[in-house]
């Protein structure tokens, strides 16, 4: 079964090429016998790859493989896809929609930055799930036990209500966006000394327990009106942080960067274990260092995932990088994909949402002596939902008691299960494996055969 979508061009707003040459999508359930094949055939622009990746695994897809070729101003990518059980895609209704919104991503522009609350009138985000007018809180800081317990007794103190909050830690450091909302008036929050009081209390106690020059930064701000991503703005916020200058040496994740001299590539390769959203942290990483990705090939076997990029800056020069950018380039590779990496005993709560929750939850954590390494709340209607990684600072597995006190303190149900560095155990197979793997001439056959579906675009 092969269904087709032509979107509708807005030619007030779509430029002359992609006028001429609408983009296709075609989702193929044929061709493999254990994945859906979505294919896309689309005039080219900065951006479009992460778009398109993004569309992907906010749906909860698992991308097994890939094959991305562009040049010039047009580009070809293929995407092997599942559900989060490995079972090919059946839901027409759901089929459609990646249909509509791959290609709407050609309307939509690249993901906006953000942009700093000038005016103080409230900020309109996107997170996942929740996309509505909100003020929000971006912090990047040195990490500690304890730390998010107190910041959010600081925003109940305030009278402020949490209504969707991610962090992630990496490297000793947190980065964190926390969505707020006036718990007397929902809605977002325009009066500028409030918005200067609750910066200045959070940098205080940011402040209580740190040394005497470190970095760190508590801002109100929007994150832009356009397709702006919370989990690609925490990329970006680390990025900044430059948390990817303690990666060294690392077991898990193996980069190398080679050079195609006569036609002025990077040659990217990076091994390392396969987990959901793994092709959308690297391609994050490599825009938002203004890498243009011109062809690569991306597969997984078993436990283990393969990438080969080839890429260029987007300053346009033939001239390869210099060794200390090459260098950086891979400690950044490496960070992108460790900070993701779930450590430590997972919590997850689901209860009904009211005004200090993560308050109460976050100081069970901070009282039993638990370090939060990751995690992620919204709502869900009237629901709160949310999922905590924890860690002993000791270095002891997580007493199970804290189950129920998370349940008492939340009111709702709570769910855990242990979460090793990696999501599937290593085979002793692969710990012998060394990243020695090319995708190129595999790249250029695949896609060969696979164009051969496309067929001609008229406009």
């Amino acid at each position: 079964m092969e269904i087709c979508y032509h979107a509708h061009i807005d030619r007030e707003i779509e430029s002359l090429l992609e006028r001429i040459h609408p983009p296709r999508v075609c989702i193929d359930n044929d061709s493999c016998r254990d994945c859906t094949v979505v294919k896309v055939d689309s005039a080219n622009r900065k951006g479009i790859l992460l778009e398109m990746v993004q569309v992907l695994t906010d749906l909860d897809l698992i991308i097994s493989k890939s094959y991305i070729s562009s040049d010039g101003g047009w580009c070809m990518d293929v995407f092997h896809v599942t559900d989060e059980a490995g079972k090919k895609l059946t839901d027409e209704t759901l089929m459609l929609h990646i249909q509509q919104e791959l290609c709407a991503t050609r309307s939509k522009g690249e993901i906006s930055r953000d942009t700093e609350l000038a005016s103080q009138k409230g900020a309109q985000a996107q997170q996942q799930n929740v996309a509505m007018e909100n003020t929000a809180l971006e912090m990047s800081v040195t990490d500690r036990a304890g730390l998010l317990s107190e910041l959010s007794a600081v925003l109940v103190e305030l009278g402020y209500s949490v209504t969707s909050a991610t962090a992630w830690t990496h490297n000793d450091r947190v980065a964190c966006i926390i969505f707020l909302e006036d718990a007397s008036s929902p809605g977002p929050i325009s009066d500028p000394k409030r918005l200067g009081l609750v910066e200045e209390q959070l940098e205080n106690v940011v402040a209580a327990h740190g040394e005497t020059g470190q970095k760190n930064s508590v801002r109100v701000t929007t994150l832009g009106t356009g397709r702006t991503h919370t989990e690609r703005r925490l990329h970006q916020l680390m990025y900044a942080d430059r948390d990817y200058e303690s990666c060294r040496a690392c077991d898990r994740t193996h980069v190398s960067v080679g050079r195609c001299e006569d036609k002025g590539y990077l040659v990217v390769n990076v091994r390392s274990r396969d987990r959901p959203k793994l092709l959308f942290d690297t391609v994050c990483v490599l825009t938002d260092m203004q890498y243009v990705v011109f062809h690569a090939a991306i597969s997984s076997k078993r436990s283990m995932a393969d990438q080969e990029y080839f890429i260029r800056h987007c300053k346009g020069s033939l001239a390869l990088p210099s060794e200390s950018e090459t260098e950086e380039l891979t400690l950044c590779l490496i960070a992108a994909i460790e900070r993701r990496v779930s450590r430590g005993l997972m919590v997850d709560i689901r209860t009904e949402n009211r005004m200090g929750l993560l308050s109460n939850v976050t100081r069970v954590f901070r009282e039993n002596g638990l370090s939060i390494s990751r995690f992620e709340i919204g709502t869900e209607g009237e629901k709160a939902v949310g999922s905590f990684f924890v860690t002993d600072s000791s270095g002891e597995q997580v007493n199970p008691n804290i189950v129920e006190l998370v349940r008492q303190a939340s009111g709702g149900s709570v769910v855990t299960d242990h979460k090793s560095p990696h999501r599937v155990r290593q085979s002793q197979s692969d710990i012998e494996a060394k990243p020695k793997f090319s995708l190129g001439s595999l790249l250029w056959s695949r896609l060969e055969r696979l164009s051969g579906g496309f067929g001609p675009i008229r406009s």
